[in-house]
């Protein structure tokens, strides 16, 4: 088998006949690659950068610190795929926190929340004991879909029959698929029965606002909820079907428990690196510096290879893109070979964005107001993920509504995380490494331009004098910073419109309707082309499930087109 090797050398890609070649070495797209080569496909994978990983990555933009310059936390990568690929052999260690969710209030109180029941119920009786007996039903109610999600995050979603004259064993074949697949979410259906499935319909429909009015009281509470579910969203929590997003960042487990989202020992970046070992066993060949500028297509619209964009021409049949839908149909696929509606869907579809990343190198831990501590050390709520700037619905609307007017929040909802409390790998001794995921922030600001590097100051500035109210001083311990705003996600990342799930989680862009209705099935209208990244179904977060389930698909083609 052809082993991998990292490598900016076009000499070894175009010296022979690929039977896959992968564009992105994002998560997924590695992911997609080594379920191939493990089934004795000769596959490599064109990343662009000089790193993999795609938004999983972990850099050094400051000497000493290594920042999760992307995406942060984990906990939605699929447990099939971890034992599946062996990534604890490769390296992967999940860190958990000793608690989950910190809210400091300005009055001096403040609401931690943790895996302690017990705890829970205390911290949430200071606001209301209605909300605090409510708090674990609350759980329990979404937990009891988390078999129906799983379900449908590792299926192929069924996509209707294409070709002028299927064959009477594809005809049989597509029947079978579509039969399993609705049998199956029948079933689960039926074990939940009428009204779980009604409270289900009514969770995936409604507002976010609108579901957590219905189970809580203190705007604290609903916000601190609130606030883990929108990150990467222009959603408001009043627009119906935002309900969804507080069930996807819920799906996810680490290391059987369920609901925590983890730290990585290493950054982010050890994810991919854990995957691109497996990679390295299975025999991926992963080129970096490797950027595709063109699909090469037959006049007969079969894919046949791509372009490099120093001019070199490698070949292959089949051809995953790992990157955004609406990158490689309106940049890489010449036009002439797509049916005017299917590009009108990838080219309306919303890929709006409302975050900022600032990655922040600090020399001293924060100290906040409500919780003193009489010494330097490591506090529970250090390891938590800490939300600055939203005690309310209301913070958190006015935040929003803000961007829609075109201009970046003026009191930015800010969910910090200091991966560095339980991971002294990414930092120097008694300095930090903060991670600042802010909300919202509109891809063209009608009151200025990210490219203006005063105006780039200005928000970070504002964002750090927002967690001096919370915490003095953090301001004067920032060392330095690494800011990426939407147009330096899709710059530096390829992320259109600095969606960092390569497309907007609404109702109408998810399951059957991702990328677009009828094309859910990781296939596309250019025969041996599939999507394997986040733009297709299940959807964004660092899941790895659409890169498996793409790899799937292709090995059922690739059987079949092979006798």
């Amino acid at each position: 088998m052809w082993r991998r090797s990292f490598s900016s050398s076009s000499s070894t890609l175009k010296s022979r006949k690929w039977d896959a070649l992968v564009i992105g070495g994002g998560h997924n797209g590695l992911i997609a690659a080594t379920y191939l080569a493990r089934s004795g496909l000769a596959v490599a994978v064109l990343e662009r950068r000089h790193i993999i990983g795609g938004a999983a990555v972990t850099e050094q933009g400051i000497p000493g610190f290594k920042f999760s310059r992307c995406s942060y936390l984990s906990a939605l990568l699929r447990p099939s795929i971890i034992k599946d690929l062996d990534l604890k052999r490769h390296g992967l260690k999940f860190l958990k926190p000793r608690a989950f969710a910190f809210t400091p209030c300005l009055d001096g109180r403040y609401l931690l929340l943790g895996p302690d029941e017990k705890l829970n119920h205390s911290e949430i009786s200071k606001f209301s004991e209605h909300d605090a007996h409510a708090f674990p039903r609350y759980g329990m109610h979404l937990s009891k879909y988390s078999k129906f999600m799983d379900l449908i995050m590792e299926s192929h979603t069924p996509e209707t029959l294409r070709g002028d004259n299927p064959s009477f064993m594809d005809r049989l074949r597509d029947k079978k698929h579509k039969s399993i697949f609705w049998a199956r979410c029948l079933y689960h259906a039926l074990s939940l029965g009428q009204k779980d499935m009604v409270d289900f319909a009514n969770l995936l429909l409604s507002s976010m606002s609108k579901v957590l009015n219905n189970w809580f009281e203190s705007d604290i509470l609903k916000a601190t909820i609130a606030g883990d579910s929108i990150i990467g969203s222009m959603a408001s929590i009043h627009m119906p079907g935002s309900g969804y997003f507080l069930l996807h960042h819920l799906i996810g487990e680490v290391d059987g428990d369920r609901n925590i989202f983890a730290h990585v020992e290493g950054g982010m970046g050890s994810i991919s690196v854990a995957i691109s070992k497996a990679a390295n066993e299975a025999g991926v060949h992963i080129a970096t510096k490797t950027e595709v500028s063109e699909l090469m297509i037959e006049d007969s619209g079969i894919a046949k290879g791509v372009f490099l964009a120093d001019g070199t021409q490698v070949n292959s049949s089949v051809i995953l893109s790992n990157v955004t839908p609406y990158k490689t149909f309106t940049e890489l696929v010449p036009q002439s070979v797509l049916p005017d509606d299917f590009v009108r869907a990838i080219e309306y579809s919303d890929y709006s964005s409302g975050s900022t990343k600032i990655n922040v190198a600090v020399d001293t831990l924060p100290q906040f107001s409500c919780f003193k501590l009489h010494h330097q050390e490591v506090g529970p709520h250090h390891t938590a993920q800490i939300q600055i700037g939203a005690e309310s619905m209301e913070e958190i609307g006015s935040a929003c509504q803000d961007a829609w007017n075109g201009i970046p929040s003026r009191r930015p909802t800010i969910k910090m995380t200091i991966p560095s409390s339980l991971d002294n790998t990414i930092s120097p001794p008694g300095k930090h490494v903060i991670n600042l995921f802010t909300q919202y922030t509109p891809y063209n600001p009608s009151d200025g331009s990210w490219e203006d590097p005063t105006y780039r100051d200005a928000y970070a500035k504002r964002c750090f004098s927002l967690i001096d109210e919370y915490a003095p001083g953090f301001s004067s311990s920032v060392i330095g910073f690494d800011m990426l705003t939407p147009p330096d996600l899709e710059r530096e990342f390829g992320l259109t419109g600095g969606n960092i799930f390569h497309g907007a989680m609404s109702l109408d862009s998810l399951f059957l309707m991702r990328p677009a209705k009828g094309w859910s099935g990781y296939r596309t209208p250019v025969k041996g082309l599939y999507m394997c990244g986040s733009g297709t179904h299940p959807g964004g977060g660092v899941m790895g499930a659409p890169g498996r389930n793409a790899a799937q698909v292709v090995l059922r083609d690739f059987k079949k087109s092979s006798g």
